[in-house]
């Protein structure tokens, strides 16, 4: 509270008034209630009793001297019967006008154009609190304890296989069997004819030319042709 006075006397305020308002006030704040800002009234004239309103962040307190400054009348309202807060300025000062939701306005005048502008920023700053509560204060976890860890289902545990290395495409092929032909045997002798050992060697020389023109069309490979030739020369 003190800082907040510290604060609130840079604002061309008498000393004098905050101290005795302060001193009213320090039997009717309730739990957790701070002094926002106070302001008094400032009279062309001499002021010698002036009225004064005091924002806290539960309510608004008229301030009005009664019995020649011997007492003090309190009136307050709180944030939320507030409607609306309202602020004109004017040469001599400014008005600070707020109205409740039972249609009750009342206005201090003759107010420092400064303080009225701090009430009225104090005064939105609380009414939209009370339109958005969930802006006043960030959302915090709830701690976890022995009792929230039981609450909590634990996580699904996803049994991993263990997996066998192909070290053998033969392993995933199917196993029916393939049978290859291999383009030698299409040249090799029908039945009936001839062994190369009986051959004479026009007839070998001309197996071969046959072998290389089946060779030339592509149809035996090089290395069919050189195993066929090897064998062809062994008898020429």
């Amino acid at each position: 509270m003190i800082d907040n006075l510290k604060k609130i006397l840079n604002e061309d305020q008498d000393p004098k008034a905050i101290e005795k308002i302060t001193s009213k006030l320090e039997n009717l704040l309730m739990s957790n209630e701070e002094v926002g800002y106070i302001a008094v009234q400032k009279k062309p004239a001499v002021t010698i009793l002036p009225d004064s309103i005091v924002v806290t962040n539960k309510r608004i307190i008229l301030c009005k001297p009664k019995n020649l400054g011997l007492s003090m009348e309190f009136t307050d309202y709180d944030w939320d019967d507030i409607a609306a807060a309202f602020v004109k300025e004017g040469i001599l000062g400014a008005e600070f006008t707020f109205s409740t939701k039972s249609e009750l306005t009342h206005t201090v005048d003759y107010l420092p154009k400064n303080q009225a502008r701090k009430l009225y920023t104090f005064s939105k700053e609380q009414l939209d609190l009370l339109k958005n509560p969930s802006s006043a204060a960030p959302i915090t976890a709830a701690p976890i304890t022995e009792e929230t860890k039981a609450e909590i289902p634990a996580e699904e545990t996803v049994e991993e296989m263990e997996t066998e290395e192909v070290t053998s495409f033969a392993e995933i092929m199917p196993s029916t069997p393939v049978v290859q032909e291999s383009i030698s045997e299409s040249v090799q002798q029908p039945s009936g004819e001839k062994k190369l050992s009986e051959m004479s060697h026009d007839e070998l020389f001309s197996k071969l030319q046959n072998y290389k023109k089946l060779l030339d069309n592509g149809l035996i490979l090089q290395g069919e042709y050189d195993k066929l030739k090897a064998e062809i020369l062994q008898y020429m």
